[in-house]
């Protein structure tokens, strides 16, 4: 089952990169008390993503806040050093770099892809969802191929 507007999240772990290396950080301890916006993409330093997806975010972080989101976070099946490589390579430093390196957060979103095709394993779908203390306020999934809903500019302009 896919996860909806209305739900809460699961309590999944993902791994960050923290100033003496990785470090867990829990769903709970992210969402709680938080306005979130996280948006997922299919593979760091991908085309898409890394041209447009997570710029979008990064180059609309104070507009973004200025609409009461606290956190702007992106996850993906990558683990921590390249999710932390590729942050620091875009200088996303406000974005929250979320690696989901087993794809399990994916996977009980009901929200993974099988990219075998491409060689990439079992990925998550491109999405942006805005969670207001664990509960999902709004999703926006892509369909295959796309971006377009999953966008920055698409979020803040359902915000």
């Amino acid at each position: 089952m896919t996860i909806e507007p209305g739900h809460t999240l699961p309590d999944a772990t993902f791994m960050t990169m923290g100033e003496d290396g990785p470090a867990p950080m829990s769903a709970s301890e992210l969402f709680s008390g938080k306005r979130v916006v996280l948006f997922a993409v299919p593979g760091a330093y991908t085309p898409t993503c890394s041209a447009k997806h997570l710029p979008g975010f990064k180059d609309n972080m104070a507009d973004l806040k200025a609409k009461g989101v606290d956190t702007v976070a992106c996850t993906s099946v990558n683990d921590v050093f390249v999710m932390d490589a590729w942050g620091k390579e875009q200088g996303a430093d406000d974005v929250l770099m979320l690696a989901d390196g087993n794809g399990a957060f994916a996977k009980e979103l009901g929200l993974e892809m099988d990219a075998s095709q491409f060689g990439m394993g079992t990925r998550s779908q491109r999405y942006a969802m805005v969670v207001d203390d664990g509960r999902v306020e709004q999703l926006f999934v892509e369909g295959p191929g796309e971006f377009k809903v999953s966008s920055a500019e698409h979020v803040l302009d359902n915000l």
